[in-house]
């Protein structure tokens, strides 16, 4: 029997825009602030889909409270610096818009699910005209972290659809576990800042591996 899709939410950073030049800068400033050695890029790339405070202190596991608070506002004070430079720039990666064209349609609704605060969120969706596309916004700011299920929870519960009717899109392995904590079916990308094969141990029912397949994808799942 064929299954409804009704709710198709995104991740954002590292499955729709390219953010990992921007976050590594803010996170390197941020450890330099408070006198410890910037983080290579590759574990900062490890534990972005995290609400900030947790990335953090997965990155500074040893390191006190305070130092991890300390480092938290060190980062957003660093990212808010680089959004004020004419040349700062979070890019859409190729086919990102195509595909929210290609979905929008009266019964599907699209929604993102990030571990970005609301104010972040908002800021680069104004930047690319895209806040109109999305039904429902949930950040770092609705619930605890990923991979916990609240925050996709509470999509569905916003929208009235349930979780055979949603799939979850992203990068991480904290989305796939996300979604499967939430019982959606989840759809890893390959393009973002998580391994595939960590996508496809996660639980990941697909992998794709640019946009052009994402409605082949959703084709199937609805079939």
């Amino acid at each position: 029997m064929a299954k409804p899709l009704k709710l198709i939410m995104f991740d954002f950073d590292g499955t729709l825009v390219d953010s990992q030049h921007a976050i590594v800068a803010a996170m390197s400033e941020a450890f330099r602030g408070i006198g410890l050695a910037a983080p290579e890029a590759a574990a900062v790339r490890g534990v972005v889909g995290l609400r900030l405070e947790t990335a953090i202190a997965a990155l500074m596991p040893q390191t006190e409270d305070s130092a991890v608070a300390e480092a938290t506002a060190g980062y957003r004070r660093a990212f808010m610096a680089q959004r004020s430079q004419p040349e700062f720039e979070e890019p859409l990666f190729p086919g990102a818009r195509a595909a929210l064209d290609a979905l929008d349609r009266p019964e599907v609704l699209l929604g993102i699910a990030t571990g970005k605060n609301r104010r972040g969120l908002l800021i680069c969706l104004e930047r690319h005209g895209l806040v109109e596309r999305f039904t429902t916004l949930k950040t770092a700011d609705d619930g605890p972290s990923k991979p916990h299920p609240e925050i996709l929870q509470r999509a569905m519960d916003e929208v009235g659809v349930g979780p055979g009717e949603t799939v979850m899109i992203g990068d991480t392995t904290y989305d796939i576990q996300m979604a499967r904590n939430a019982k959606t079916h989840a759809v890893g990308v390959s393009w973002g800042y998580h391994e595939v094969g960590d996508l496809t141990a996660a639980g990941a029912h697909r992998i794709i591996e640019s946009f052009d397949e994402l409605a082949p994808a959703l084709e199937d799942h609805a079939s």
